[in-house]
């Protein structure tokens, strides 16, 4: 009976040898099999001595995820090693051996070992889609093209390091918010299911009807005994149902990020943290000579909101037609005048790269400073919620006691 062939999986594999000179060499690489992993280590001049299949026991668990952070890392690691004059592939040998990541150094294993196979770095890029997105891989094809390969992954470095900064900074200011209201969830939930009982048994020996406010409390205590597992569920069902819908429904996707723009505080910094990514992008991509038609896809992928992905996507299509850019910036109602007569400027001078550098610096540092605003005034309006609902336990609990009090 025929069987069908079964394409063998890549595994990991544990080697030592020595190279040219005698020396003991060790490493770890991704393959199908010993057989080939002694093959690549002869070709690259290393006698293959062991070499073992690592163990996949709790590796899933100990695999770290790549974050947008590592990889704004590996740019600027990759951009100082090459602007030394260090060779591609022995730059991505210095950034593996040095790196403690696991995420990584399989990440970048794997991209190492197809550039020594033949394939141009952005091709290797191209493979992994989630970590390299568009514009990363279409800017290092520009610089492979053009024979400035370092020049541009500095640019690069730099653009994932100031987008990376925003991202940190808006994540920090909402961080604060969401840490209270977990502590008052949590030390409410704590009252009212161990606290709140104590205190019930006490009012049952004083007798008669307790204040509305009180047994409102008190009723809302033996819900939670009873059916704290189910509010739990049913939170965590709703969270997630909200991650899958955003992430499965277009259309939930735009009503979401329409609605950010439009929320107090949090939506002027959001549309902000938009212009500013769409000009960092922008200026990146113009700096680095790609076209402007190509380089729009890439820039609205990076804008980071619905709303302005759309905008960018209408604008390239206008910028295809021959119109210029400063005229379909000014059509979508989404970019300040300021903004636009900076492109103007650009357009005239031929400088829009520098021009949007300058428009970049100046929203990111915007971002900065409405994040320190926000954070400064919701820390009294949290501490008035925080200290609103444990105050409202706390009275709900001695109201009984205040109309004893009265009675006698």
């Amino acid at each position: 009976m025929a069987q069908k062939a079964v394409a063998a999986k890549e595994a990991t594999f544990t080697w030592q040898g020595s190279d040219k000179k005698g020396a003991r060499v060790k490493g770890e690489t991704t393959s199908k099999s010993i057989a080939l992993v002694k093959a690549e280590l002869r070709r690259q001049g290393i006698k293959p001595l062991s070499v073992k299949k690592k163990s996949t026991l709790f590796s899933g668990a100990k695999m770290q995820k790549v974050r947008a952070a590592d990889i704004a890392i590996f740019a600027r690691q990759l951009a100082t090693m090459m602007s030394s004059g260090v060779p591609l592939v022995q730059s991505f040998e210095i950034i593996i051996n040095g790196n403690e990541h696991s995420g990584m150094v399989k990440l970048l294993a794997k991209i190492k070992t197809d550039v020594e196979s033949g394939s141009t770095l952005s091709e290797a890029l191209e493979k992994h889609p989630f970590h390299f997105d568009d514009l990363f891989c279409n800017l290092v094809k520009a610089g492979e093209q053009a024979g400035i390969l370092e020049d541009l992954l500095g640019k690069i470095a730099t653009y994932k390091e100031r987008t990376e900064e925003i991202k940190a900074k808006i994540k920090k200011a909402l961080f604060y918010p969401t840490a209270i209201m977990a502590v008052a969830f949590g030390v409410s939930a704590i009252l009212l299911i161990y606290v709140v009982p104590q205190f019930e048994e006490l009012f049952e020996s004083f007798g008669g009807a307790l204040p509305a406010f009180t047994q409102a409390i008190i009723d809302l205590s033996r819900f939670l005994q009873d059916y704290w597992f189910l509010v739990l569920a049913g939170f965590a069902a709703v969270i997630f149902s909200i991650a899958q819908i955003k992430k499965r429904s277009p259309a939930f996707r735009r009503w979401l990020d329409k609605a950010m723009l439009k929320v107090p505080i949090v939506g002027s910094i959001v549309n902000k943290a938009a212009i500013a990514r769409f000009a960092r992008t922008m200026a990146t991509m113009f700096a680095a000579g790609v076209p402007l038609v190509d380089s729009m896809k890439s820039v609205a992928g990076a804008s980071g909101n619905v709303v302005y992905y759309d905008a960018i996507m209408r604008m390239r299509d206008d910028v295809s037609t021959g119109r210029q850019l400063q005229l379909a910036m000014r059509d979508t109602k989404l970019f300040p005048a300021m903004v636009v007569q900076m492109v103007a400027i650009g357009e005239e001078s031929g400088n829009i790269d520098g021009m949007l550098s300058k428009v970049a610096d100046f929203y990111e540092e915007a971002v900065s400073n409405d994040v320190d605003s926000m954070s400064s005034l919701l820390e009294p309006i949290i501490m008035v919620v925080l200290g609103g609902v444990v105050g409202s336990l706390v009275i709900a609990m001695y109201l009984p006691i205040f109309k004893l009090g009265a009675i006698v």
